[in-house]
């Protein structure tokens, strides 16, 4: 089916890791749609030696743009710092209508090495922050007649890919599939309330962390930028409870042409 892009003229979207990589493309890609956007991140100042980016920075090029947005400190592992992101986007943008849980931690061990506090960690921040951040905009879609959840995974989570990544990517592995795993079940109960929820997963994409991660050397042949994501997360926001929810995507099933 080919479609128009959609647009989210009067929408307020959220998207967490907004400081850099996939996030801030989202959120320039969903401001640049016509929504209202609030960038959150826990980085506001830049450091020396780390990655570049700040939601500050992402807020500026969504304005240079013509575009509305607002940034908000959040560390997705803190459940007050989750509560206190919805209330900006209700209390200075006049509600929420797009939730993208993008932000992320990573750990990468061996299992032999691995520790209990690496997977506690990961466990509270990538695994509870989901269920948190649902629970906190489910009542502020729901007044505004629906809404859409977008939560980013990785083809990680699937056991035919899982089982052959290399060793280091078991926490990874499992909360991806964690994640993918509550938004198809969370999806069903929350379709009544007009609320589609997706799991999306990008494929490989060069963003800062990975070519930091991998190295100037590493072939990057194949890989995506972040804004090839874009088309369909503005396809998945646009959905609601009646409509495309309850799936695991790839984003290279979107583009000008789109799913029925």
């Amino acid at each position: 089916m080919t479609v128009d892009e959609p647009r989210f003229d009067g929408k307020v979207a959220i998207v967490t890791g907004a400081s850099r990589g996939i996030g801030r493309a989202l959120a320039v890609g969903l401001a640049d749609a016509g929504a209202a956007v609030v960038c959150a991140a826990r980085t506001e100042v830049s450091t020396p030696g780390g990655l570049p980016g700040t939601i500050h920075e992402t807020v500026d090029a969504i304005r240079a743009r013509g575009g509305t947005a607002i940034a908000q400190r959040c560390d997705i592992g803190v459940e007050r710092d989750i509560h206190a992101l919805v209330d900006a986007a209700v209390d200075q943008l006049g509600g929420v209508d797009v939730l993208v849980n993008n932000a992320m931690t990573e750990w990468r061990a061996p299992f032999v090495e691995s520790t209990l506090e690496q997977w506690d960690e990961s466990m509270r921040i990538n695994v509870r922050s989901l269920y948190i951040s649902v629970k906190a905009v489910m009542h502020p879609m729901k007044d505004r007649g629906g809404g859409s959840i977008i939560n980013l995974s990785s083809g990680a989570a699937d056991v035919n890919i899982g089982s052959l990544m290399p060793p280091g990517y078991l926490i990874y592995s499992v909360v991806k599939a964690a994640l993918e795993r509550f938004s198809v079940a969370v999806a069903s109960e929350l379709a009544s309330s007009g609320i589609a929820v997706n799991a999306l997963r990008p494929g490989a994409v060069k963003t800062e962390h990975a070519a930091h991660e991998l190295g100037p050397d590493h072939d990057f042949t194949g890989w995506t930028e972040p804004e090839a994501v874009v088309p369909a997360v503005l396809f998945l926001a646009a959905q609601r409870g009646d409509g495309f929810t309850g799936k695991i995507v790839d984003s290279t099933q979107f583009g000008r042409t789109w799913p029925e």
